[in-house]
């Protein structure tokens, strides 16, 4: 992965601070979980109100309604993640998140979400996109987000969404 932004540092700590106390091993923790069940070619990014420290569209600060109350949202971009999902707000493109409102979205990341709310003590939220999408919300829309794992695909090998959950 090539070496952290000041940008991505900045926000690095921000989410540190504001989603695991401070702590920088609950932090490292909780990626290592994403990472052991997450196929290579595929990138992981935490994107919402951890990220900006408020909430999309106003100034509601994260936790503003007391410790573990905001969630986490981490996105699965490439990496053929989208077909592990049967529910989308763009068919085969952009999955709905596995969460409290689609709890059924993806059973196969169902362990892996359980297992990240009891980490971190709040609610989860797991989705999958494309990089064309990825990009979009980044370049047009000028969302925000965290690089969490960069994972190359492996030599010689198409990326397959197969999620380890050991």
């Amino acid at each position: 992965m090539p070496p952290e932004t000041t940008e991505q540092s900045t926000i690095r700590e921000r989410v540190t601070r504001l989603a695991f106390g401070d702590d920088p091993e609950r932090f490292e923790e909780f990626v290592r979980a994403i990472d052991e069940a997450t196929p290579a070619g595929v990138q992981v990014i935490l994107r919402g109100s951890a990220v900006t420290g408020h909430k999309w569209h106003s100034e509601e600060p994260f936790d503003a309604d007391g410790p573990g109350t905001s969630d986490l949202d981490v996105t699965f971009v490439g990496g053929d993640m989208v077909t592990l999902f049967r529910d989308f707000h763009i068919p085969g493109v952009h999955s709905a998140p596995l969460s409290e409102a689609h709890p059924f979205a993806s059973p196969a990341l169902g362990p892996l979400r359980r297992r990240l709310c009891a980490m971190c003590g709040r609610p989860v939220n797991l989705q999958a996109t494309t990089s064309l999408v990825q990009f979009l919300r980044d370049v047009v829309m000028d969302q925000p987000y965290l690089v969490l794992l960069d994972k190359p695909a492996e030599e010689g090998s198409e990326a397959s969404a197969t999620i380890r959950d050991d």
